[in-house]
């Protein structure tokens, strides 16, 4: 029983690594940008997010309202931000997002306060029990809306002229310019996508800590990082193995490990042992 329960409080915890990491594959596949300033996206969707429940007393109606208006500035923070640099060497838009990002918690610090903002009713709080493993709604939630989502984004890229301009644009940008796809629109779109898929994992990280906090983007931003490497850069499906992959690890390691790291030291150190074997990650050719 122990064994089960932490295989699916992985599979939990690898789903929300998965729905925030495939947002800087997204991003690092179409322009080669290492997108830090996407954990202040995770950041703003949590906030937003919690805001319009307490307001509105509905999640159902949060959930989509604060995808929708992150996923917008995301798209600004590629007009105004990336934008203008791309034909810099590849550390400047990586200087120009870590910069962003440290912004943006400052921001958020500014308008939110130092201290965290919880919800007044916290939603999804009821018990339930999985082969006799109990769980709260939300963690049930989260997996779901994860697979969901992930699967919507996979049949768009496969099946739809959307995806197939992406596609294209991520293989070669000059042939599918010549192609007469619109690159632009095409960048756009993934910054929308990126970015609402952020919001998504900010709000149920909330929803399950029942906080939000200037800083709650940092986690964000180091996992992130650590899961597209061991992914493959730029390669989404190898991120989602990699997310589940680290959620399973860090349950198990809370366990064996738990004395010598935290939770987050078992991940980077999974990492570190990953990279020692292969160093361009699990899914990935030289």
């Amino acid at each position: 029983m122990l064994y089960l329960e932490l295989l699916i409080q992985g599979l939990i915890y690898g789903s929300m690594y998965a729905i925030t990491a495939v947002g800087l594959t997204l991003v690092y596949g179409l322009l080669r940008i290492l997108h830090i300033a996407h954990a202040g996206l995770f950041a703003l969707g949590g906030y937003l997010g919690l805001l319009l429940t307490n307001a509105t007393g509905s999640l159902l109606l949060a959930i989509p309202l604060a995808s929708a208006a992150v996923g917008l500035v995301g798209m600004l923070m590629y007009r105004f931000c990336y934008e203008p640099i791309l034909h810099r060497p590849p550390y400047v838009p990586l200087i120009a997002s870590i910069g962003l990002f440290i912004a943006m918690e400052e921001i958020f610090r500014l308008i939110f306060g130092p201290y965290g903002l919880t919800y007044r009713n916290p939603p999804l709080q009821t018990q339930m029990h999985l082969f006799g493993v109990p769980l709260r709604t939300a963690e049930v939630a989260m997996v779901v809306v994860s697979v969901v989502l992930l699967g919507v984004l996979a049949y768009l890229s496969q099946n739809t002229r959307t995806g197939v301009a992406w596609r294209a644009t991520v293989d070669d940008p000059e042939i599918a310019t010549s192609y007469g796809i619109d690159t632009i629109k095409v960048r756009y779109l993934n910054f929308f996508i990126g970015s609402a898929l952020a919001a998504v994992g900010g709000i149920f990280v909330s929803i399950l800590s029942n906080l939000v906090e200037p800083t709650m983007g940092g986690v964000a931003a180091y996992k992130g990082l650590a899961i597209i490497v061991l992914g493959g850069l730029g390669n989404v499906a190898g991120t989602l193995v990699a997310s589940l992959v680290l959620g399973i690890v860090e349950a198990f390691g809370t366990i064996y490990l738990g004395d010598l790291l935290d939770r987050d030291a078992i991940a980077f150190a999974f990492m570190i042992f990953v990279l020692m074997l292969r160093p361009h990650g699990m899914f990935s050719r030289r």
